[in-house]
């Protein structure tokens, strides 16, 4: 079995990975560790788990998985996303906690990234929320990603109109590009004019690392925290077996500014710290943001007493 899944797994790459020489190059590599004897007695799991590793370190990709794909029962389609959105309901749209904290700063705990078409509503209340803040602390610490059009509507939060190009994607099997712009129009108010502080980590993946990239290249957010995964490449899940499916990316994300993007690197963050003291770094520069432009006594009282209680 070893063989013949490894073998799928290699033409499924080689055809559809978006650097093909680097996926040519793997799959001579991962021939060589196929006849070495490294997967020999390996079950399903523990397979997937050599192989994804080694692909994943052979390409410095952090988007190349393979793994045992869970039993559905035998719905429909149409059952599927139900439960799917039966799901991201339950966990709030990934949105783990909004808050207004003393001195009016705003405080966004955002896990993952879902379709604006699926949870739009819950991201435009969470901007409701924290929209006559002085400052804003959006937390990505936590953050593993979810779907590109997602980056793209929270990003869009905190600019003007529809005339910030954000991001590109280009397509290795078809050579297309397609550019993603900020939006012209969303539901509740923009985040304008006001300080962003974008909270990161080692956990912050993909889509939730492209709103930092697009945050960051465009001058609009202060990152704060340590680098972030590294993982820029749109992937897909193809089948490999009955119970087995590698994800592949497809694509190259590249940002109009800096012409590059953050895979393998991550995004570095403007005010290096452990991602532990990010929270408090970033919530004393934006306390310090309020006392210097607030001109409400109570709230300038207010924003004392949480400065010094840091």
């Amino acid at each position: 079995m070893p063989r013949q899944v490894v073998d799928r797994a290699l033409t499924l790459m080689c055809a559809h990975y978006v650097f093909p020489e680097r996926a040519v190059l793997a799959a001579a590599n991962i021939r060589e560790r196929l006849d070495a004897g490294r997967y020999d007695g390996l079950d399903e799991a523990g397979l997937a788990e050599r192989l994804g590793a080694d692909l994943r370190e052979l390409c410095a990709d952090q988007h190349l998985r393979l793994r045992v794909r869970r039993a559905r029962p035998a719905n429909t389609e149409a059952d599927v996303l139900s439960a799917y959105r039966e799901q991201l309901r339950a966990d709030n749209h990934r949105i783990s906690r909004v808050e207004r904290l003393d001195g009016n700063v705003g405080y966004i705990d955002l896990r993952g990234v879902t379709d604006p078409a699926v949870g739009g509503r819950a991201v435009a209340a969470a901007m409701e929320l924290v929209s006559h803040t002085c400052a804003l602390l959006l937390d990505l610490r936590h953050n593993r990603g979810g779907s590109p059009d997602g980056a793209v509507f929270w990003s869009s939060y905190f600019f003007p109109d529809s005339g910030t190009h954000l991001n590109s994607v280009e397509s290795a099997e078809t050579g297309a590009t397609r550019q993603y712009w900020s939006l012209a129009y969303l539901p509740g108010e923009r985040y304008l004019d006001r300080p962003v502080y974008v909270l990161t980590g080692p956990d912050t993946f993909s889509a939730g690392e492209e709103i930092c990239y697009n945050l960051k290249a465009q001058g609009r957010a202060v990152l704060v925290g340590e680098p972030t995964a590294g993982g820029a490449h749109p992937a897909r899940s193809l089948p490999l077996s009955p119970t087995l499916e590698l994800t592949v990316p497809y694509a190259r994300s590249v940002n109009p500014v800096t012409g590059t993007n953050w895979e393998a690197v991550g995004v570095e963050p403007d005010v290096p710290v452990p991602a532990g003291q990010a929270y408090a770094t970033a919530y004393r520069a934006a306390l310090e943001h309020v006392l210097a432009t607030a001109t409400v006594p109570g709230l300038l009282d207010e924003a004392r007493a949480a400065l010094a209680a840091l």
